[in-house]
């Protein structure tokens, strides 16, 4: 068996083409256009290339970004008070914050500070709280956007296996209860989890999100199962390589995500189908 790619690049483009349609539609019938608001703190190289991505996005997309690169010495008070005048900014629909943040700011208080219907990152308990009760509003992009590869892979998820490795705030958990609210049977694994090689056996749906180069091995993947590889790791020679032994993982898996081209993609297109839902919901607000 040879895996087929989930191309993650390939569906993100045509998503970010359906979001410029229809924000055109929305600038032609008067309405606001989607504006998100990117917040740098500090100048860290990997999070100034994510903030470069996101906001070329925003522009093949449509949709406006506005930008606010502060220094690595901005107090989290200074943060708090920017981030409250976006909220009341009718004009922002969405906010974002770039983590990881300097020291002296607690990313959790950062995160709680912007508004639900402008939280367009999915991380604010309020977001993610609707999601486990089935209610969900705007989605943890990275989640979400594995979702959305799925879709490509399965008609239906429905009573199948499926296995999170990594139980972080902002990706393992939130990806548990989206493919639980998609009628999965699922199990989440963390660092105190023993036998994790035969939890990993048993899924037919396995998303691995823990940022270890090539924690789960190839011969662990059921065959004929479907893996998301969430991490991106940077070995000592350059390469980058996921949290999964791709090429014997793609011997034995029907479908697999690649590494880079995969989730990183579409967690940005997420991005801005929230950005644009935000936008939405304002009009209704206002109306």
């Amino acid at each position: 068996m040879s895996a087929q790619l989930l191309d993650g690049k390939s569906l993100s483009e045509k998503i970010i083409a359906g979001i410029q349609s229809q924000v055109t539609k929305r600038d032609v019938a008067g309405l606001a256009i989607p504006a998100l608001a990117v917040i740098l703190v500090g100048s860290d190289p990997a999070s100034s290339i994510y903030v470069r991505n996101k906001r070329n996005a925003c522009i093949k997309a449509g949709v406006r970004s506005i930008s606010y690169d502060l220094p690595a010495t901005t107090t989290q008070a200074d943060l708090l008070a920017l981030i409250d005048e976006l909220n009341r900014e009718v004009g922002v629909h969405g906010i974002l914050v770039q983590m990881p943040l300097p020291a002296q700011i607690d990313p959790e208080t950062v995160i709680e500070r912007i508004h639900p219907d402008k939280d367009v990152d999915g991380f604010h308990p309020y977001n993610i709280g609707r999601l486990a009760v089935r209610m969900p509003t705007l989605r943890s992009c990275t989640p979400y956007g594995v979702m959305r590869l799925l879709a490509l892979a399965h008609d239906d998820l429905k009573g199948l296996n499926a296995v999170v490795v990594g139980s972080s705030n902002h990706v393992g958990r939130p990806m548990g209860l989206e493919l639980l609210l998609a009628g999965c049977t699922v199990t989440t694994c963390h660092r105190f989890t023993k036998n994790l090689a035969e939890f990993v056996g048993q899924a037919d749906i396995l998303v691995v999100a823990v940022g270890r180069a090539e924690l789960v091995k190839g011969a662990w993947i059921k065959p004929g199962a479907t893996v998301i590889d969430v991490g991106i790791n940077r070995l000592d020679d350059g390469s980058l390589c996921g949290d999964v032994e791709f090429a014997p993982a793609a011997e034995r898996a029907a479908w697999i995500t690649p590494v880079p081209g995969g989730v990183g993609p579409m967690t940005v297109a997420m991005l801005l189908e929230n950005t644009l839902q935000a936008a939405q919901a304002a009009d209704k607000r206002m109306a």
